[in-house]
């Protein structure tokens, strides 16, 4: 195995070498793209770097350098793209710039999912098309930080470099599978859900992964003390685990219940942070629980889970599951990528009768739907 070798970039910070960069996109057929952003290290995320590579050449382009980039994002939305894992770049340039692609996508990740891979990341498919070993060094950067380092630019050159490569080399395994219709609808619906907003729900964002086991005066400290961190993460323009991580969010949440009008500096350690105003608007939030009647605290969320099914539709929930995890197992690609658990759940809730009614009740891609139709007639009539 062969450690990457550093390879010749463009840095994009000048609107003389922007002009020439736009120039190469027109003439490229398709553009490698990825994207550095600074979540890990600002609670208002944005894009930091964009990389392209086109013909050969890689470039790297600085967002942060106050380059007019209209037509920059023009022409690089008339263009076919390339992208690993797009869905979080695509979200992000469309937040950052409003960038939209108007041309067809090409996600390599997505393709690795539908050709049943086990190892998916970008570094273990370079290491398994081009046996080359990628650093990972710079996934933790602080890309926002200025001015970057050599060490982070030939990082981020990595991420598109190999990508029209390996994008030939798995076009042509889902052509020979019979798979690269299944690869073009995926692209597509990829594409169509980053151009939708995320809505977040003030009134349900607290309820963070684990909150489902939690009672309702339990649920009445999570509330409080995740709107006291995201205050306090939103004011500092810090992520919200800078300030606390949700472990011990749930450990103060435990020993507060079973410890009414004990200092808060008997329970649980807290980091070195947690002092000052922090420390007293934690002790208001806990403090706005204890005065609360069992009235106002928040009801427990009850989602359409397997659980609450009848004994004869969790029957055909199991069935129905058992026979696409063949049809998964026959194609060799993941159950999950087949047909999620929550898409076959809504069809045995719903009980769909057609193949569009299918795709209408579970959001499964047309692709998706033929292949389990059969299953599902067998697991509901």
């Amino acid at each position: 195995m062969n450690t990457t070798e550093a390879v010749e970039f463009s840095y994009v910070q000048e609107p003389a070498a922007l002009d020439g960069l736009i120039q190469c996109i027109g003439k490229a057929q398709r553009v490698a793209l990825d994207t550095e952003a600074d979540s890990l290290h600002n609670y208002f995320e944005k894009v930091c770097l964009v990389q392209l590579s086109l013909d050969g050449e890689h470039y790297l382009l600085d967002p942060l350098a106050r380059l007019e980039l209209g037509e920059f994002l023009q022409a690089l939305g008339e263009k076919p793209l390339i992208l690993h894992g797009g869905d979080y770049d695509l979200r992000m340039l469309r937040v950052s710039t409003g960038f939209r692609p108007r041309r067809e996508v090409f996600d390599t990740m997505i393709a690795a999912q539908l050709l049943g891979f086990e190892a998916i990341g970008l570094a273990a498919l370079i290491e398994r098309f081009f046996e080359v070993t990628i650093g990972k060094e710079g996934q933790k950067s602080d890309w926002s930080r200025r001015p970057l380092s050599q060490k982070q630019l030939h990082y981020a050159v990595n991420d598109t470099r190999y990508l029209e490569a390996l994008a030939e080399r798995l076009a042509a395994e889902l052509s020979a599978r019979g798979r690269l219709d299944w690869h073009v609808e995926s692209c597509q619906a990829m594409v169509e859900s980053t151009g939708r907003d995320r809505a977040r729900d003030p009134e349900e964002a607290w309820r963070i992964k684990g909150s489902g086991r939690m009672s309702r005066r339990q649920l009445a400290y999570l509330r409080e003390i995740w709107r006291w961190r995201d205050e306090h993460a939103r004011r500092s323009n810090r992520p919200a685990f800078h300030i606390v991580g949700n472990q011990l969010i749930f450990e103060l949440i435990e020993w507060a219940d079973s410890h009414d009008g004990a200092p808060l500096e008997e329970g649980p350690k807290l980091p070195r942070n947690i002092r000052a105003e922090l420390l007293t608007s934690l002790q208001q939030a806990r403090a706005r629980v204890a005065g609360m009647t069992e009235a106002q605290w928040p009801e427990r969320k009850r989602g359409e889970r397997a659980e609450n099914l009848s004994a004869a539709d969790l029957e055909k929930l199991t069935r129905l599951r058992g026979n696409c995890a063949a049809i998964a197992k026959e194609l060799q690609i993941a159950a999950s990528t087949l047909a999620p658990k929550s898409a076959l759940d809504a069809i045995i809730r719903r009980r769909p009768g057609t193949l569009d009614e299918i795709i209408a009740c579970s959001g499964l891609l047309r692709w998706q739907a033929e292949l389990v139709q059969g299953a599902v007639e067998k697991s509901l009539f």
